[in-house]
């Protein structure tokens, strides 16, 4: 699934109501997570809820790729992890540096239908991964 296929989806879903059940949906295709990779380590500051992303970074090509997994306690959130690791996670890290997930988040309607907990838990997931890419591009070098 692209971020594309979730825009149109998003589209053709007119109540909020519809959008949050798909968002929830979306969710229960994350990649399961080990228990090991529910460590403190791996746990994301600034959530509300209980959210982990871990990485492996692949440095087979001339850039590092940065895959993720994500998992959450909340289903929304897990919604969530779904839609910013179907935008950054594959990417390299320049990439996910010059991205900007939460303007695809607000085109998709988010600002207005989030509380202000939830938006700061995605900025901070959003954060995260930023971090990890600027890690792996000083580590690069």
């Amino acid at each position: 699934m692209t971020i594309d296929d979730i825009r149109d989806n998003f589209e053709l879903l007119e109540e909020w109501d519809d959008r949050y059940r798909y968002v929830i949906e979306l969710g229960r295709t994350l990649t399961p997570m080990s228990d090991a990779e529910h460590s403190a380590g791996n746990k994301v500051q600034g959530c509300a809820s209980q959210v982990w992303l871990s990485r492996e970074i692949d440095r087979s090509g001339n850039d590092p790729v940065l895959n993720f997994k994500g998992d959450s306690d909340a289903h929304i959130v897990r919604g969530l992890i779904a839609i910013l690791l179907t935008i950054q996670s594959g990417r390299t890290a320049r990439e996910i540096l010059e991205a900007d997930p939460i303007a695809i988040f607000d085109e998709l309607g988010f600002r207005e239908h989030l509380t202000p907990q939830r938006s700061n838990g995605l900025r901070a997931m959003v954060e995260r991964i930023k971090n990890d890419a600027r890690e792996t591009l000083a580590s690069a070098t």
